[in-house]
This record gives structure tokens, C-alpha cells and sequence, in this order.
């Protein structure tokens, strides 16, 4: 029997790609508007720092919003500007770089399935992306929301599976399924919980799957699923 759903997001509700393409060089080029900065730094030196940065850093390396920041600040103090300048100035990038960021179109089954799927079950998210679901619209569905980099502790980390289920009224894994697209990151870190795993496969990876593990190709087969294994038990 199933108690508790967690999810991930980004690839699980909506397709991520998209959405970062328009974020990654939308904020970096408001930002050259503002300041000039660009000709000194452009965005491939900004996405290669950011590595070098998060390198240096890495207990908080999962912290992507905070990895962006400080890379900015260190940038702009580098191209001459006041450390309290930078500072702002970062800041306000990664501001309108988070505009872009939840300016998502989820998979349009979504919202539906969620507002049925929380009369069953308790939900939770669990993510490694800097999405903030009390932004969206169907962020209400959940009863507990991990920002896993935030967390300190990034998937495939368990800590941040198991602080979920703590959350949840401390389920036990066996009464819990994850449902992600990630092998890596949701799929065995979830199994190896002893939670079951709906993993959304997409980009047909085609992994063996093992008993406990359910293999699907989108976010709108989920309900079905669920019926069979209730249905099973």
C-alpha cells in the first residue's frame, strides 16, 4: 500500500530545457544592459566559473541560486566594480534570472492529476533544481516541499528522501513511491530507500528494471499505474 507520493520537477511536470535556454542567457544579458559587462565576460566565462566556483565550494555546491550569486559578485568585483555594487548587482541578476526560471509551462495533465492524486495520498517534492513550487500554481497539491541543493544535501543523497518521508509523518519507505526521471538521482537512490520508483523515461534510457521499479514514458501515466498496484494489493 501507498501512503506518500514525492516528485521531482524539473523533466517530471514540465520540460526543462526550454525554460532554462530562455533563463540562462535572459538574465546574463538584462544584466549587460544594465552595466556593459559582457564584452569583458561573456556568459561561456559566467557558466565556466560557476563550475570552478561550486568546485571550491562543494558542501554548497548544490545550492545553485547561492553558486550563481557568489560567481557574479566575484565577477563584477573583478571587472572594477565597488564590492557593495557587485554585490547588488548580482543579487538583482539572480532576481530576474528566478522570474525566468518559473516562467514554466507545466505538462498541461498536470494540475488535474495533482488536485486528484492529494486526495489520496500525501505529497511532497523533492528537487536539485531552484525551482520554488510556492510559486506555482500547483504547488499548493504538496504537504512538503525540499529544495534538496538548499538542503545541503543534493540527490542521490538520501537525507534529503528521507527527511521527506519524516516530514510525512515519518512513512515508512515501503509505503512511499518516487516519481522522477533522473536514474542517477530519483530512481536508485529511492529503490535503494526501499521506496517504489515510477521513473519517467523519457529519454529512453532503457535501464533493467527490477520488481518495485515502474517504468513510464510521461508524467500522465502515473494515475494508471497507481490503480494497478492498488488494485494488486
Amino acid at each position: 500500500m501507498i501512503d506518500v507520493l514525492t516528485f521531482d520537477l524539473d523533466d517530471t511536470f514540465w520540460e526543462n530545457y526550454p525554460v532554462m535556454a530562455r533563463t540562462e542567457p535572459g538574465h546574463y544579458e538584462w544584466l549587460d544592459r544594465q552595466i556593459g559587462h559582457a564584452a569583458t565576460f561573456p556568459l561561456e566565462e559566467y557558466q565556466q566559473r560557476r563550475l570552478e566556483f561550486a568546485k571550491r565550494h562543494p558542501v554548497r555546491r548544490g545550492d545553485f541560486t547561492w553558486v550563481r550569486r557568489e560567481t557574479l559578485r566575484e565577477m563584477l568585483i573583478e571587472f572594477g566594480l565597488p564590492t557593495d555594487e557587485a554585490a547588488r548587482w548580482a543579487s538583482e541578476a539572480i532576481e530576474h534570472m528566478l522570474e525566468l526560471r518559473h516562467d514554466i509551462i507545466v505538462f498541461e495533465e498536470v494540475p488535474a492529476m495533482l488536485v486528484t492524486l492529494s486526495g489520496q495520498y500525501r505529497l511532497g517534492a523533492i528537487t536539485n533544481g531552484n525551482v520554488d513550487l510556492r510559486r506555482l500554481d500547483i504547488g499548493k497539491a504538496f504537504d512538503v516541499i525540499i529544495n534538496a541543493g538548499e538542503f545541503l544535501a543534493p540527490k542521490p543523497d538520501a537525507r534529503a528522501f528521507l527527511s521527506a518521508l519524516a516530514r510525512m509523518g515519518h512513512t515508512p519507505p515501503s509505503r512511499a513511491m518516487h516519481v522522477g526521471d533522473s536514474w542517477q538521482e530519483d530512481v536508485l537512490p529511492a529503490y535503494r530507500l526501499g521506496m517504489k520508483v515510477a521513473w519517467i523515461d523519457a529519454k529512453n534510457e532503457h535501464h533493467s528494471c527490477p520488481e518495485g521499479i515502474y517504468r513510464l514514458t510521461h508524467i500522465r501515466e502515473l494515475p494508471a499505474l497507481l490503480e494497478r498496484i492498488d488494485h494488486a494489493n
